[in-house]
């Protein structure tokens, strides 16, 4: 369970008509246009199977980042948790090439202003390489100039802080120059945190002052656990805002200016310059978790001015990687953002002294806005249709008024499209897509010409896997607890003989504010799963994944329906799966299992403990065991308490969310999987819950296996082959005839 979701991109592109997908994936460089023929021919029973190897194989693009001149895409390409350097040319015209090959680091990175130069940090130092084959990354200087380097919008320079504390410089130094091309900016009396330019080009801003916060460390050795092993708990105690100064790039003195305090937007938390006077800012949570408050303030003083203000009756639910907080278009002229006032995820335009207008309209939800370059337009992706799990890549034309503004799609078809990211030039859009025949793979698609066609950069799939075995999902609903209907996709093995009856697997996706889609998931920790899914699919599993009321991709009252009730009905939409499954002809009602990671291996927990007989096996990966635990590690977590308050305020609702409570009801066998460096459920969970299950008299029925120094999100290859090898072997022997 993730308190907030990593915004990665996944691959979509412009099709011809929605249809069954082809078998044959598009190469690099060539326009994809989907049909709707179906694969032909017949595979061998084993050619192009896949194996738990070639899951590890898969691999997942991310980081993309255009050259300045807007021909070429950088990014990192991870296959089981080693990631190296890529350049691609933005028409497809050639294959990836790598530019690192040592699977170090590659963070921070940015194109020089000539595109072709590659710059990077690693262990704190600035790296270069040029954007070629064969080359080797090198420090761009011999020792780093200072701390908190920043690099210049244009690409030719970076600033830095030196000195302090005392008395602290901001300095700027060319990337194309010399050690010696260094000037000073403004020397401050006093210690300087941070530095950023300001997007005129012409100005800098940097923070002074303040308190940082501090980490309050708790350590505890619970009897059950035995004193040697020491768990640790960090409660981050939030500091006094600081201090903001903006002094002119050509030099001068810094004048004090005044912003609130606040957070969100895809650019960060801090504040965003609407022009030279103002800049506008979010506040979000409060001691309620239910406000979400958009403000501009006039930097020379005054209260700062509400000009958006979300108010919840639940809690403040929009995903964290839907890009929801407010960022200023280029020229400074609006800002957009997103709000579910309406029930819906949508996207809104305002300016500081205009209204907001809402842009788009209806039962879908629209994720990720950006600008384009020149501030006219906004790409989107969202879901409109009947398919939540089918999403695309759309375009707003605001100009200069939001009331006017005229949408377009950019891709459709049968895909999952997002995270759109403009060229420098405006002209194309480079995201990600998915679908049921490919993970995740960039995309571009020219958004000036009418109907283009996208244009495929990567292709992660290893060779010899044969995608016309991949089995698509099928969009199916049943009735929850309260007859609500329940979405879910289902899997059945191609050919499969439904004369005769199969063992099925239920698979509940984790993060709660999560959702599966219509092909492989755009996040790479829950693409390993659905992987992994279709290699069960092959070997004769029907396969079914729900996404019960709290996940995203629905509208708010879905995703809001677990507030007060975690563990309750979100849990029986899930568990419930059983009884669709059992009435499917060719399933084997007494050889149904379920598994989930993180959120799902919770709900597993609960299906063991209070739906004893209705699952053959579980498999808990990383799951809370008791969410009284889980509310004091994360310390008292805001995830934890915007939906269900505090233990001493919601005991009952903490005892429902609690299956380490009621584990004497377990009757069928368990497997535990859980990373002993897992920072978001602690491992601590697990060593509870196999100790209370022994005490209970159920050592029988539990394996368990933890991987050092693994996370929450199973990355490493030794230790998914480990995981994927004991989920085969424990399901065949629990579910297999």
């Amino acid at each position: 369970m993730k308190r907030t979701i990593p915004a990665l991109v996944v691959a979509g592109c412009v099709v011809a008509g929605v249809g069954a997908m082809t078998g044959a994936a598009p190469k690099p460089g060539a326009a994809y246009v989907q049909t709707a023929k179906g694969p032909t021919g017949a595979a061998s029973p084993t050619a192009g199977a896949l194996t738990i190897d070639k899951l590890i194989d898969i691999r997942m693009p991310a980081n993309p980042v255009w050259s300045r001149d807007s021909q070429r895409v950088a990014f990192t390409w991870e296959r089981a948790g080693v990631s190296n350097l890529y350049v691609v040319p933005a028409d497809g015209s050639a294959k990836p090439v790598a530019i690192t090959n040592d699977g170090a680091p590659v963070q921070g990175m940015f194109w020089s202003a000539d595109s072709k130069t590659i710059y990077f940090t690693r262990a704190g130092a600035l790296m270069q390489i040029a954007a070629e084959a064969g080359q080797t990354a090198r420090p761009v200087w011999p020792q780093a100039p200072g701390r908190g380097v920043v690099v210049a919008p244009d690409g030719r320079s970076v600033a830095y802080i030196a000195g302090g504390p005392a008395k602290t410089e901001i300095r700027i130094r060319s990337l194309a120059g010399a050690s010696a091309d260094d000037r000073t900016v403004t020397t401050f009396d006093g210690a300087i945190n941070t530095v950023a330019f300001a997007p005129d080009g012409v100005r800098m801003t940097f923070t002074t002052g303040g308190a940082g916060g501090q980490t309050v460390r708790h350590e505890q050795s619970p009897e059950y656990s035995g004193a040697k092993i020491v768990y640790i708990t960090n409660q981050n105690v939030p500091g006094q805002p600081a201090d903001t100064y903006v002094v002119p790039l050509s030099g001068g003195t810094p004048v004090k200016i005044t912003v609130g305090a606040g957070g969100g937007g895809r650019g960060g938390g801090a504040p965003r310059w609407l022009d030279e006077n103002r800049v506008v800012f979010d506040r979000q949570g409060g001691g309620d978790f239910k406000r979400r408050s958009i403000l501009v303030q006039e930097v020379t003083g005054g209260d700062p001015k509400v000009v958006h203000e979300d108010v919840k009756s639940t809690f403040w639910s929009i995903p964290g990687g839907a890009g929801a907080g407010s960022q200023v278009s280029p020229a400074g002229q609006f800002f957009a953002f997103l709000s579910d006032r309406d029930g819906w995820d949508h996207l809104y335009v305002g300016s500081a002294t205009a209204a907001p207008v809402q842009i788009t309209k209806g039962e879908f939800e629209v994720w990720r806005p950006v600008w384009s370059p020149d501030g006219t337009r906004i790409a989107y992706d969202f879901n409109e249709g009947p398919n939540p799990g089918v999403r695309h890549i759309g375009m707003a034309t605001i100009n200069d008024s939001p009331r006017t503004a005229r949408m377009r799609m950019l891709t459709g078809g049968r895909s999952v499209d997002v995270n759109p990211i403009w060229s420098p030039d405006g002209r194309k859009v480079l995201y990600q897509r998915s679908d049921a025949n490919n993970p995740a793979d960039l995309y571009v698609v020219d958004t000036v010409t009418e109907s283009a066609k996208s244009v495929r950069l990567t292709d992660s799939l290893p060779t010899g896997v044969d995608r016309t075995r991949f089995v698509a999902p099928e969009l199916v609903h049943y009735p929850g607890p309260d007859g609500k209907p329940v979405p879910a996709y289902l899997f059945v093995p191609k050919g499969l003989n439904k004369a005769a009856k199969h063992p099925a697997v239920v698979w509940v996706h984790g993060d709660g504010i999560n959702q599966n889609y219509d092909g492989w998931h755009i996040q790479r920790n829950y693409a390993v799963y659905y992987s992994f899914h279709q290699y069960l699919l092959q070997q004769g599993y029907v396969v079914i994944a729900p996404d019960y009321r709290g996940s995203i991709g629905y509208g708010a009252a879905w995703r809001d329906g677990v507030y007060m009730d975690v563990g309750g009905k979100d849990f029986k939409d899930a568990g419930m799966a059983a009884d669709y499954l059992k009435k499917l002809p060719y399933v084997d009602a007494n050889r149904l299992g379920i598994w989930g990671l993180s959120y799902g291996g919770f709900f597993t927990l609960l299906a063991l403990t209070d739906m004893p007989t209705a699952y053959r096996a579980g498999v808990n990966v990383a799951g809370v065991a008791d969410y009284a635990m889980y509310y004091e590690d994360p310390y008292r977590g805001a995830w934890t308490e915007s939906r269900i308050g505090q233990p001493k305020d919601n005991p009952a609702v903490y005892a429902q969310a609690s299956p380490l409570s009621r584990v004497d009801k377990v009757v069928r066998p368990l497997l535990v999987l859980h990373g002993t460096a897992d920072v978001n459920v602690p491992y601590l969970h697990s060593v509870r819950l196999v100790d209370e299950m022994m005490k209970k008299g159920k050592g029988n029925l539990v394996e368990f296996m933890m991987y050092p120094g693994e996370f929450h999100y199973f990355t490493r290859e030794h230790v998914l082959r480990d995981a994927w090898t004991r989920v085969e072997q424990f399901f065949k022997k629990h579910l297999k005839p």
